[in-house]
């Protein structure tokens, strides 16, 4: 390909894929180092190569543009140096990503991801994938100490990826224990339970996380901000989330790019739980009699009567009120320590009416 036909979209994608590069040879002369048998060593950089780059990279990307935005430059702008360095971070998550897919792949059972079999379904990769993903999460930390040791900001990071760790944790726990697909039991669902899942179990990983660590980077901790930072990115990462199940059961294949799969799986989705606010005895009868069974047939019942229960325009109404909610809360952020409001509108802009 041409440099000429390549989008600013692909290049910086790009750009930042060759950092990951970079990071897969540091942590390999880490094993070296410890005289690791090359065996070991090229299980790793297989397990880092297959499970890090392949996703939309959102996440880490998100990490240079608040870093550029904070610094009121482009990312363009950035001296090689500046971009490496934001880049290590904006991997960091995706590694913790990384981590987070493996042991849920393993644990929902899934079959693929990425459009590619899951890590321990790759030919003898089994239940060496267990040690894997605590491998990938290790990395971290390595990298981390590695480029920012010496940095002020250094225990803000270690601090900030424990303590968003352990709430995704905590919200694949309560995910695990409510959607369980050999015992559907509607009962245990509730709009809280479910508030409480896409929070802890993606908003803070996925939108406050980046945004955090472009901020101790430049040097704006104050709690104040970082207050004001999560106000706005928690539900904004739940409106993402609840967009998310709608598209799951109201997206086509092509529009989303992935068959969606909530109902038969029995999750605590937020559709579902629309329709239980509003089932009357014969509709939920319907709803436990097909909900979380694998066949083709029940999954249609539910979205018929979905669609019967107008949870469409349900949607639509929340997703408005939502947005014009949030473009207040934005217009009031105190930018006088260093915060700046484009951080989160930018956010915003991407998720509004996203169709996949």
């Amino acid at each position: 390909m041409s440099s000429s036909t390549v989008s600013p979209k692909e290049a910086a994608r790009q750009r930042f894929i060759d950092v990951f590069d970079d990071i897969v040879e540091e942590l390999t002369e880490i094993l070296k180092s410890y005289k690791m048998p090359q065996e070991a060593i090229d299980w790793f950089q297989r397990n880092l190569n297959y499970n890090t780059p392949g996703g939309k990279l959102n996440r880490g990307l998100s990490v240079v543009d608040t870093y550029a935005i904070l610094n009121s430059t482009t990312v363009d702008k950035l001296s090689d140096a500046q971009y490496k360095k934001v880049a290590i971070l904006g991997w960091a998550i995706e590694l913790l990503q990384a981590y987070f897919l493996v042991a849920d792949d393993m644990m929902d059972q899934s079959k693929t991801r990425r459009g590619q079999p899951c890590w321990y379904l790759v030919e003898k990769v089994g239940n060496i994938a267990i040690n894997d993903s605590f491998m990938l999460e290790g990395a971290i930390y390595e990298i981390l100490r590695r480029h920012f040791r010496q940095d002020s900001c250094y225990v803000d990071l270690l601090d900030l990826f424990h303590e968003v760790t352990f709430q995704t944790e905590l919200g694949q726990l309560l995910d695990l224990v409510t959607a369980d697909e050999e015992h559907v039991d509607l009962d245990k669902f509730s709009l809280a339970k479910h508030s409480f899942i896409v929070i802890f179990k993606t908003a803070y990983y996925s939108f406050y996380l980046p945004v955090a660590l472009a901020m101790f980077m430049v040097g704006i901790n104050d709690e104040q901000d970082l207050k004001q930072v999560r106000d706005v990115l928690i539900p904004l990462g739940e409106y993402f989330q609840i967009q998310d199940d709608y598209l799951d059961c109201f997206g086509t294949a092509e529009q989303i790019g992935k068959i969606g799969t909530d109902i038969k799986d029995n999750k605590c989705s937020w559709v579902v739980n629309q329709a239980l606010l509003k089932a009357t005895p014969e509709q939920r009868q319907l709803l436990d009699n097909n909900y979380g069974r694998k066949d083709d047939e029940s999954e249609a019942k539910c979205k018929q009567l979905f669609n019967e229960m107008g949870i469409d325009k349900i949607y639509h109404d929340y997703e408005e009120d939502t947005v014009q909610k949030l473009r207040q809360q934005i217009d009031q952020i105190d930018e006088s320590r260093g915060l700046k409001k484009e951080v989160l509108t930018s956010f915003l802009n991407k998720v509004y009416k996203r169709s996949k």
